[in-house]
């Protein structure tokens, strides 16, 4: 069996949570999250054993899919040290630099 990506996760998390701030009891949250989520109820548990630990609900981050560009190389230099500068990544750098240019064309592109 495949591992659940971290948007998956966050979502079951969530939905443990919200179960949990409804007043189910971890039985009938288990059974819930068992029959929502296609999991076992052992892990279902898991869920629900995290999310009571929680105050409030986890962001749900966008799954990611890997693409290779070519820029000259005195870009990527400059892009790494910009990225570590602010305790970025180059994958987070990148996906904000093209989000203020897509927003600053006016959603074209």
């Amino acid at each position: 069996m495949s591992r659940s990506t971290l948007s998956v996760r966050a979502q079951r998390l969530n939905a443990a949570f919200h179960l949990l701030a409804d007043g189910c009891s971890l039985n009938e949250a288990a059974e819930a999250m068992a029959g929502q989520h296609r999991i076992s109820r052992r892990q279902a548990y898991r869920y629900l054993q995290e999310a009571q630990q929680m105050s409030s609900p986890v962001a749900v981050v966008e799954p990611t899919i890997p693409i290779t560009l070519k820029v000259p190389a005195a870009v990527a230099v400059t892009l790494r040290a910009y990225a570590q500068a602010n305790d970025l990544t180059m994958g987070e750098t990148l996906t904000r630099a093209v989000h203020a240019l897509l927003a600053k064309a006016g959603g074209r592109g």
